[in-house]
């Protein structure tokens, strides 16, 4: 018989922490303190109750906690003695099924996590959807997370049993988060189209991103839209209102990948849409505007080293002079788009009238670790950082390794390290968590063990969500540039490549998103966004949000780690119904 929300809320205390008996392995005092909080106003705010009494608890708590689960399949396994809540999880991964082969690395894998952290492995073992891991995927993430430092060991076996417990809850009151589903199978399905074997690659126009591009727009087309692609390759569909004067509300995201990327990057934000648009659909729901979902064909830049093509074209600002840059092999981007059957003349015609425009939405994986510490599963984004991008050349004098003194060289690589830790030391002190900066790129050129390094190339990355920050912060990284090479008799010369400006976020949006989030069962949270998002592009032709979905494996993103679950692609999806319903246009 299936338990229902309402009468966990209504149960007596002890009533409630037994139906929850299962929910945490041998720990009746999570359920106990979590009764306390009743009445909960749906299953995500229980949910994160639980969870934060297990990250409120005494270190010795947690690790009482973790302590309490098996061994993967280990001793207690193999003696019958799991419960019945771990014996299903363990068979749904196959770990009764092991190879002598398979049944020894895990013994092994078990023994090194023991003596390394003091307690056993934690793993979700059903997976970011339900449906199980292979044994496979469920060594290799043993045998990376054995590399982790303690600490970050002990707080992700602690998020481990928060998504356990989450989908233990799901079967306990027979909730299906299926939204969710849609999108993460979806996501699967694009993410075995690929230009390499064995890596989710997908650069403007390749076979593979015409064939995602078909398939998104096949979605599109189920979901009751009208659907075209355009000449830059934007796949756009359009739910309609049955208001023909209605203005639009747009959304949407990138489809193309970096090398090697992951499958949510981008393309979460589109088939999050088209799930939602479904949904509608399905219930015969319209808009009082026409909502229009976009998948934006380049925004990460890989194939011409340009980026944000497609949501560039979007506003009228695409720059028909790239249509001549060339590729690695030598094909230009307008032999290119020709050759995908577009006409590089119509590109102007894709600009939206600004007037027309109510505002635009994009749903994202936040691609860093910050929901994921907080145990959240949206967050509100404030503002894209903006970014200040150089190539900083220095010149020493190249010499022998044993003969100069040490007073007495110019030593590129050294003054290279001092401006590295410069930047960690600014980027680091400041009052806004926003700003961070990057040294990504260091050589020495034609360097030798024992040469004294004459010349030095480095990168320099710095971002923030306010360019007032952003600057002051570049002008004293280039001051500091200057102090370093004058006192080491280093010269420099700096190129700027990049200058963007941060994009914020309208207050009236998020303010709506703010409400959704509320009504959804989650505490609003709001983040700033390091990364950039087609969202900044648009924010020069009408105001913006973003809803962040949390990411998972630590925050890893444009990396084939990159992951997240069904649950909170779900609670992402809900909240994006809810702020269509009711969205409140710009007085």
């Amino acid at each position: 018989m299936t338990t229902t929300l309402e009468q966990l809320n209504h149960a007596e205390a002890s009533a409630f922490i037994a139906a929850l008996h299962g929910i945490y392995e041998h720990s009746p005092w999570i359920p106990e303190r979590a009764a306390l909080q009743r009445p909960f106003r749906n299953l995500t705010a229980l949910k994160l109750a639980l969870q934060k009494v297990v990250t409120d608890a005494t270190r010795a708590e947690q690790l009482g906690l973790i302590r309490a689960h098996p061994e993967l399949a280990g001793r207690a396994a193999i003696a019958g003695e799991l419960t019945a809540e771990s014996t299903g999880e363990q068979a749904k991964a196959g770990l009764n099924l092991c190879s002598p082969e398979e049944f020894a690395n895990l013994q092994k894998l078990n023994a090194d996590y023991n003596a390394k952290f003091g307690f056993p492995f934690i793993l979700a073992v059903k997976g970011p959807t339900g449906a199980g891991l292979t044994r496979q995927q469920i060594i290799a993430t043993f045998t990376r997370r054995l590399r982790n430092q303690p600490e970050d060991e002990l707080r992700e076996a602690l998020r481990q049993i928060g998504r356990i417990a989450e989908m233990r809850i799901n079967d306990l009151v027979g909730y299906k988060p299926a939204l969710g589903a849609t999108v993460m199978q979806w996501a699967e399905e694009i993410g075995a189209l690929s230009e390499d074997e064995g890596a989710l690659t997908c650069t403007y126009l390749t076979d593979t991103h015409r064939r995602t591009a078909d398939q998104i727009a096949h979605w599109m087309r189920e979901a009751g839209m009208h659907v075209h692609i355009d000449a830059v390759g934007n796949v756009v569909g359009r739910y309609l209102s049955t208001d023909p004067q209605a203005k639009t509300l747009l959304t949407g995201s990138h489809y193309d990948t970096v090398r090697n990327g992951g499958k949510y990057d981008g393309r979460e934000g589109i088939l999050l849409a088209i799930a939602a648009v479904k949904h509608l659909n399905e219930r015969g729901e319209t808009l009082p505007f026409h909502f229009e979902v976009i998948g934006f064909s380049e925004e990460e830049g890989v194939r011409f080293k340009s980026t944000f093509l497609g949501s560039n074209a979007v506003i009228g600002q695409f720059d028909l002079k790239l249509l001549e840059l060339q590729d690695r092999d030598g094909v230009s981007m307008r032999e290119v788009i020709t050759q995908a059957g577009h006409d590089v003349t119509a590109i102007p015609q894709i600009a939206r009238d600004p007037s027309d425009i109510l505002g635009y939405v994009e749903v994202h994986i936040e691609q860093g670790p910050v929901l994921l510490n907080r145990d959240l599963p949206v967050g509100i984004v404030t503002s894209i950082a903006g970014s200040s991008r150089y190539l900083v050349d220095l010149k020493g004098v190249a010499s022998h390794a044993g003969t100069t003194p040490m007073d007495m060289r110019k030593d590129a690589a050294a003054a290279a390290a001092e401006i590295i830790l410069y930047v960690e030391q600014r980027c680091s002190q400041d009052q806004h968590a926003s700003l961070v900066g990057t040294v990504g790129q260091l050589q020495v050129t034609r360097g030798s063990t024992n040469v004294i390094p004459g010349n030095c190339q480095l990168s320099l990355d710095i971002r923030a969500a306010r360019d007032d920050v952003r600057q002051t912060a570049v002008a004293d990284v280039l001051d500091k540039i200057e102090e370093i090479c004058e006192r080491r008799m280093v010269d420099a010369k700096i190129e700027e490549t990049v200058s963007a400006p941060a994009a914020p976020c309208a207050p009236w949006l998020m303010e709506q998103l703010a409400a959704a989030t509320e009504r959804a069962g989650i505490p609003p949270f709001q983040l700033a966004s390091g990364a950039g998002h087609d969202a900044m592009t648009i924010a020069k032709m009408t105001d913006v949000c973003m809803l962040f979905t949390r990411c998972g494996n630590g925050g890893i993103s444009h990396n084939p780690l990159e992951t997240m679950t069904a649950d909170d692609a779900e609670v992402s999806g809900q909240i994006l119904l809810d702020f269509l319903r009711s969205f409140k246009a710009k007085a």
